[in-house]
């Protein structure tokens, strides 16, 4: 087992030895320290980590991550980003003195690498947590291991078992989830009929689940479609998904920002935008590249499911997202959005919650430490964030709704809860109100 001692630890014994006076002093500063110290989460947060400016240097704690990544689909802008904020905590003293090194592993929607990923990462390069992992597959087939082996991961969500297990917690609400945000907003703008489109990937029939039961409470029929990315005839998808759903209707994308933006571009160019009621897609398109390349026809038309806040929303932690993303997010393609926004918040709660370990940093503390993860507050998210122990975990499910005005996402709608009518949610609420969470 891979072990890191915590040289500020060793120091401590050094002064107990000396006198019992000089311990009381250095652990009354350390105590002061901790509580002062701007790491973010915190409501004064504007630091990365100590904020010391002095560059970590001792042995470095090992974290992995595996990541999508195949034309259509590519999340590794969000480990992209998690790696961009630990180079930004091992700039201003690390983990009392240590680097954070990120692993990152990609998978192009295939179980065996994404099995493969995960036992390289933790049985060959010893890594002692997983941060940032975000695919298709990976929660599917790598949850029974993390179980296994004592992980619990801190992830942004895709499929089933990365919501319905033990082991692992998400700082967003996946596409299931997100696209029950974006139908019950379209539903509230009184439309006859909701058409819901998503990439033909693995876990289409659970994404589409939520939105069939939020629809059938509202008595609003729903027509479930799908489309093969990366999108080849985008102007065949945004007339059938207009024909699909009449001039009353509403229309659900669920897609990447890249391949959303083609089909909101099609209708745009073929004049198809004005002819349903109400647009909508789930958390990706919050992003002002999807907004500043759709322009001013789309004002207010498309409104989109954010799990997380606006990326340019006024706020210490989303300032401080901002300055990272622009001076060691070189890596994260997408610029400002959602993803980048994911990648931050998961470095930054497992920075606290590395922080906050005294002795040994091993696969037992760090797991420890990320399990009792409870409160973690940054106004990038509506709620505060935790994972502790619970058989499903989906501890962010309140969330807002945005537009495109001008080429910048504003706010809509204020921060509101996915409906229990799907049922996981309602399981969870009633996990977070047994244990006061």
């Amino acid at each position: 087992m891979a072990v890191i001692r915590d040289r500020v630890g060793v120091r401590h014994v050094v002064a107990l030895l000396i006198a019992a006076g000089v311990l009381v002093a250095i652990v009354t500063y350390a105590s002061s320290n901790s509580k002062a110290a701007p790491v973010a989460g915190a409501a004064e947060a504007s630091k990365c980590g100590l904020g010391n400016g002095k560059k970590a240097t001792g042995t470095p704690i090992k974290l992995g991550a595996i990541a999508t990544k195949l034309p259509g689909t590519d999340f590794t802008d969000i480990p992209n980003m998690a790696a961009a904020y630990f180079a930004c905590v091992n700039a201003n003293g690390g983990i009392k003195g240590h680097p954070v090194q990120l692993n990152i592993e990609t998978e192009a929607i295939n179980p065996v690498q994404a099995g493969a990923a995960a036992k390289k990462l933790i049985g060959s390069e010893h890594v002692l947590g997983m941060v940032g992992n975000t695919s298709i597959l990976e929660c599917t087939i790598n949850h029974k291991y993390y179980e296994q082996k004592g992980f619990y991961v801190i992830a942004s969500g895709i499929a089933p078992e990365c919501y319905g297990t033990s082991n692992i917690a998400s700082v967003n609400m996946g596409p299931r989830y997100s696209s029950d945000g974006a139908a019950q907003y379209a539903i509230s703008q009184k439309i006859n009929k909701l058409v819901f489109d998503q990439s033909n990937v693995p876990g289409t029939a659970y994404n589409v689940g939520g939105v069939q039961l939020i629809a059938k409470a509202a008595k609003v029929p729903v027509t479930a479609l799908t489309d093969n990315v990366p999108i080849q005839d985008a102007n065949s998808v945004a007339i059938k998904l207009v024909q699909a759903a009449g001039a009353n209707g509403g229309v659900v994308l669920n897609f990447t920002p890249p391949e959303a933006l083609k089909i909101l571009q099609a209708a745009q160019q073929q004049g198809l935008e004005k002819r349903v009621k109400v647009w909508a897609c789930s958390t990706p398109c919050n992003t002002d590249f999807l907004a500043k390349a759709l322009g001013p026809q789309w004002n207010g038309r498309l409104g989109v499911n954010a799990e997380l806040n606006l990326p340019s929303a006024p706020g210490p932690d989303e300032a401080l997202y901002r300055q990272v993303l622009k001076q060691y997010g070189k890596k994260v393609s997408g610029g400002l959005g959602s993803f980048s926004q994911m990648g931050y918040v998961e470095a930054a709660i497992a920075t606290k919650a590395l922080l906050g370990i005294k002795g040994p940093y091993t696969v037992k503390s760090v797991n420890q430490a990320f399990l009792n993860v409870k409160n973690f507050k940054t106004d990038i998210l509506c709620r505060p964030w935790y994972f502790q122990k619970a058989p499903l975990h989906i501890p962010n499910n309140t969330d807002r709704t945005v537009v495109p005005q001008n080429g910048k996402m504003v706010q809509k709608q204020g921060c509101f809860n996915i409906s229990p009518v799907d049922p996981a949610i309602a399981k969870v609420r009633a996990i977070e109100k047994k244990n006061h969470l």
